[in-house]
């Protein structure tokens, strides 16, 4: 994944108050073994709900727009 990717949560994330589908977008990568990705989730006016720091497995590649 790059900066910008958007992204769908598998799992729920309660304390972050995200369900498991929330869609996101990528605002930062961590290079690291494996790298992790630090993803923004808004709500429909664009305000940020949560950053999130996530792994690859947590996350699936959607194309297309938020």
């Amino acid at each position: 994944m790059k900066l910008y990717d958007v992204v769908e949560l598998r799992e729920p994330r309660p304390s972050e108050q995200l369900s498991a589908g929330a869609v996101g977008s990528v605002v930062d990568v961590f290079d690291g073994s494996p790298p992790v990705y630090e993803v923004e989730f808004a709500d429909t006016d664009g305000r940020t709900v949560a950053m999130v720091t996530l792994r690859a497995d947590q996350v699936v590649q959607r194309d297309g727009h938020i």
